[in-house]
């Protein structure tokens, strides 16, 4: 179990160093962001659908991972980043700043909310977690996502 969560921080920390390294280039930085929500959300669904086996520690930085990245995540989007690298941010989030900010917030919000209710004991639990934050990402990538 130590060596699971020794590789899932080692990935963590892998990705944290590629968005240090594209610091200035806001369109890279929230695209490892999103790869990292990713990763986190993947993990909890393997538990969830019980294709892996529980971890505290996984399912802890999974949902600490969503909770940090929904924080930080409006600030990558400062006006003029819509050009530039291939990216499937829509249009609209310049558009709709305060709703894209709002959405962010209440994923940060649930997944805090279920970090403070306790990490979730068991593979029911990570579901019934997932059942709270998830819609959250279908609901900002419906609006606020390109399909490519």
């Amino acid at each position: 179990m130590k060596f699971r969560t020794l590789a899932a921080a080692a990935a963590l920390a892998v990705i944290g160093a590629g968005a240090v390294v594209a610091a200035d280039e806001p369109q890279v930085v929230r695209q490892e962001m999103m790869k990292k929500v990713g990763g986190a959300m993947g993990g909890l669904a393997g538990i969830a659908k019980g294709e892996k086996p529980y971890d505290a520690e996984i399912v802890k930085a999974s949902l600490t991972t969503m909770s940090d990245v929904a924080k930080a995540f409006p600030d990558q989007f400062p006006a003029g980043s819509e050009a530039g690298h291939e990216t499937e941010a829509s249009p609209k989030i310049w558009e709709a700043m305060d709703d894209f900010k709002a959405k962010a917030a209440k994923f940060g919000a649930d997944a805090d909310a279920v970090l403070a209710a306790g990490v979730p004991a068991d593979q029911a639990a990570v579901g019934a977690a997932l059942g709270a934050i998830g819609p959250n990402c279908g609901g900002c990538h419906e609006v606020y996502r390109v399909k490519k």
